[in-house]
């Protein structure tokens, strides 16, 4: 399992609804919302 590092959900990546490479590491998403605010700022949730 991973963390969907907008909203905190846990997601299984075989059925994550989304998922982006930033900086070399993959964030899987448990909707497209938030695959979107992720998008728009990354740093944002990257810490």
């Amino acid at each position: 399992m991973e963390r969907d590092p907008v909203c905190g959900m846990q997601v299984d990546p075989k059925s994550a609804a989304g998922s982006i490479e930033h900086n070399g590491k993959t964030y899987y998403f448990c909707s497209a919302g938030c695959q979107r605010q992720f998008e728009a700022d990354p740093a944002k949730f990257t810490g």
